[in-house]
């Protein structure tokens, strides 16, 4: 099973539950964390219950509502617009909504591994089975709203019901993964990206699969229209729609093969053939996987540093949606520091090493391309010379080419 062999490697599906009561049932869990969260969070901790209880009895028929509202209601009302109405043939239908269930579950799985794996980076504790309940619980406000489905043209407005989802899991993160209450936010953000990135690769494979029976899952919902303003999340600040929807078109776009990778004389052309007191001594590229990099050393006695501009395509759109939230992360020690920000509206990455005078810097530019400049040098300042040497202007002509 995936759970065994990904999320539960080294234990069963029952995990070892700790002593306590035992789980509500499902429309009186439903009620609880959708209206009165914050106690309802202690109480799923202290319950007696095992990963496999929570996938069969939670799980398993709340994820069902979506997939079956929109199978239901494609076939009723279909989908319409300016006046025209399609309805999906029964396979085509079926197909889809057999598709988006298995990657549901598939989804919450990985999505429970990346809690657990993230929780000690801001000085929570590892636990399986807490990392399940926080995933699974915290998905109930967008599973509810699934219903909405059965009219496929409000599938919309379900899926915004979804954001509530972050709230509740902002909430739980303290009690079940042991965050720290002032770490919470950040631990909700990175994980939010997180799973955003999962909705894209899952929607990529749902879509193609589906593709198989004739019918495209989230191809209307893209054609439903634009996102725009803001929308804000307690303990997060606010996130960007209009920034993230173009991100998410950006990515649809390369996703698709509509954007192809700037070629790699292009990038290599960008590197300066000096900067400062430092000279380039070689340059390498290369084009890969639906993304280019180019390179180039550069070396002053013995400072040297690498400075690469690299076209990450659809994974530069994900970095775009990420500064429409205004993701930030920081850690410091007496040795240096390590931070990820948002500066001017871009992802700025940035490390240092007191120790070993050595560090990073990285800014993503035309949310494509990341330009990272890394090396032994006397300061930090010299790295962001290096990556301010790049011409924003001429890569953002070539994003739009």
């Amino acid at each position: 099973m995936f759970l065994s062999s990904t999320f539960t490697e080294g234990c069963t599906m029952d995990d070892n539950p700790v002593s306590g009561p035992q789980s509500k049932n499902l429309v009186d869990r439903v009620k609880a964390i959708l209206t009165k969260p914050a106690q309802e969070w202690p109480q799923i901790e202290a319950e007696n219950s095992t990963i496999a209880d929570i996938f069969t009895k939670y799980v398993l028929p709340l994820a069902a509502i979506g997939p079956i509202s929109l199978f239901i209601g494609s076939q009723i009302f279909g989908f319409g617009a300016l006046g025209f109405t399609y309805r999906p043939s029964f396979t085509s239908a079926l197909g889809t909504a057999v598709t988006s269930y298995v990657i549901a579950l598939i989804s919450i799985a990985v999505l429970a591994f990346l809690i657990n794996v993230l929780a000690p980076r801001f000085d929570g504790k590892e636990n399986k089975l807490s990392a399940v309940k926080l995933a699974a619980y915290s998905m109930t406000a967008g599973w509810v709203a699934g219903i909405l489905g059965l009219i496929p043209s409000l599938g919309i407005i379900g899926a915004l019901a979804g954001l509530y989802g972050i709230y509740l899991f902002y909430l739980g993160a303290p009690t079940l993964m042991k965050v720290p209450q002032d770490k919470a936010a950040g631990y909700t953000a990175v994980t939010i990206i997180a799973a955003i990135i999962l909705f894209f690769i899952a929607s990529t494979i749902s879509s193609t699969v589906a593709g198989l029976f004739g019918h495209r899952p989230y191809e209307n919902l893209a054609e439903s229209g634009e996102m725009s303003g803001t929308v804000s999340i307690p303990g997060m600040g606010s996130i960007n729609l209009d920034k993230a929807q173009k991100a998410a078109d950006r990515a649809e776009k390369m996703a698709n093969g509509e954007i192809k990778p700037v070629a790699i004389d292009a990038l290599k052309t960008l590197l300066p053939a000096s900067i400062g007191a430092y000279t380039r001594t070689s340059v390498d590229s290369m084009s890969a996987g639906g993304m280019s990099n180019a390179s180039g050393t550069y070396a002053n006695g013995d400072s040297r540093f690498d400075l690469r501009i690299s076209d990450t395509n659809a994974l530069g759109a994900l970095g775009g949606i990420g500064a429409a939230m205004g993701v930030e992360q920081s850690s410091e020690s007496e040795d240096g520091y390590d931070r990820t920000q948002v500066v001017d509206g871009r992802m700025q990455t940035e490390k240092w090493s007191k120790s070993g005078s050595n560090g990073t810097f990285g800014v993503l530019l035309a949310d494509r391309f990341m330009v990272e400049a890394e090396g032994s040098v006397p300061n930090i300042d010299v790295l962001k010379q290096a990556v301010s040497s790049i011409d924003a202007s001429a890569l953002a002509k070539l994003a739009g080419s």
